[in-house]
């Protein structure tokens, strides 16, 4: 349960609220399951405070420091975070549904199961991030660094993460149908068993990427770089991979029915076991590749 006095040196605004917290440092606040709808509660220091259950639904959180806070099960619908700082903040199953957190700072934060349908995640830092199994459908993480995050098994369905930094994440049997990646840097993601069927992955940088088993059905990878991608048994068919460059790249067993890869450059890939039935390859450069066909 939430102490009294904590609460109540809290709800007399932020200057009383900081002297109270330099009287006693030693103090961490708890706020256990506290109402505080509709507060605000901007630039307010709150790291290390214990959050848990409380409910700060459409509250006024722009620049507040929650570095390290306790915010499971919290609830943060509609709340103001903009440019908020969450490093290390503990947000699992935490409802954070059209919650604005633009520019803020997540590095290290755990967000595993949370919910954060239709969040405003714009430009903010989610760095080495837990969010394994996070629901961020239709959410906006445009131009987001999510270099090394773990969003395997998330719900990223139409989300928008154009422009987004996932160098090295972890996408692990996520959800992407219909996402939104353009010019998305995904160099080396690991997006093994991954559902990206009809996404739009116009001019993304997929280099190096583990796709193994990857659904791109229909999916937009026209100008895409792809070189050195591992795309073992991945699904294509019928994406546009017009222009892409896939040199040097694994396609081994990959389907690539009714693909169009006009211009795409395939020079040294493999496309052992591959099916090109129906596949466009009008002015693709073959240099080198192992097709279908080869014996060795």
């Amino acid at each position: 349960m939430v102490k009294v006095e904590h609460l109540r040196q809290l709800k007399q605004g932020s200057d009383r609220w900081i002297e109270w917290r330099n009287n006693h440092s030693q103090i961490t606040p708890d706020l256990r399951g506290a109402n505080l709808t509709k507060i605000n509660l901007e630039k307010v220091d709150l790291a290390t405070a214990n959050l848990y259950r409380a409910n700060l639904g459409n509250a006024d959180l722009t620049e507040a420091n929650l570095s390290c806070a306790n915010l499971q099960q919290a609830e943060l619908i509609d709340a103001n975070l903009i440019q908020a700082n969450l490093s290390n903040a503990d947000l699992r199953e935490a409802y954070l549904m059209d919650v604005d957190l633009s520019n803020a700072n997540l590095i290290g934060a755990d967000l595993r199961d949370a919910n954060c349908c239709g969040a405003n995640l714009t430009q903010a830092n989610l760095i080495g991030t837990s969010m394994r199994k996070v629901n961020l459908r239709r959410a906006n993480l445009t131009s987001a660094k999510l270099n090394r995050t773990n969003v395997s098994e998330a719900d990223l369905v139409e989300a928008n993460l154009n422009q987004a930094d996932l160098s090295d994440a972890n996408l692990y049997e996520a959800e992407l149908l219909g996402a939104f990646l353009y010019q998305t840097n995904l160099y080396r993601v690991k997006a093994i068993a991954t559902h990206l069927s009809r996404s739009y992955l116009f001019q993304a940088n997929l280099s190096e990427a583990k796709l193994i088993n990857t659904d791109f059905r229909w999916a937009n990878l026209s100008y895409a770089s792809l070189i050195g991608a591992n795309l073992t048994k991945a699904d294509l068919r019928g994406a546009n991979l017009k222009e892409a460059n896939l040199r040097g790249s694994n396609l081994r067993s990959a389907n690539l029915r009714g693909a169009n890869l006009t211009k795409a450059d395939l020079r040294g890939a493999n496309l052992k076991e591959a099916n090109l039935k129906e596949a466009v390859l009008n002015k693709a450069m073959l240099q080198g590749a192992i097709m279908p066909d080869d014996e060795n």
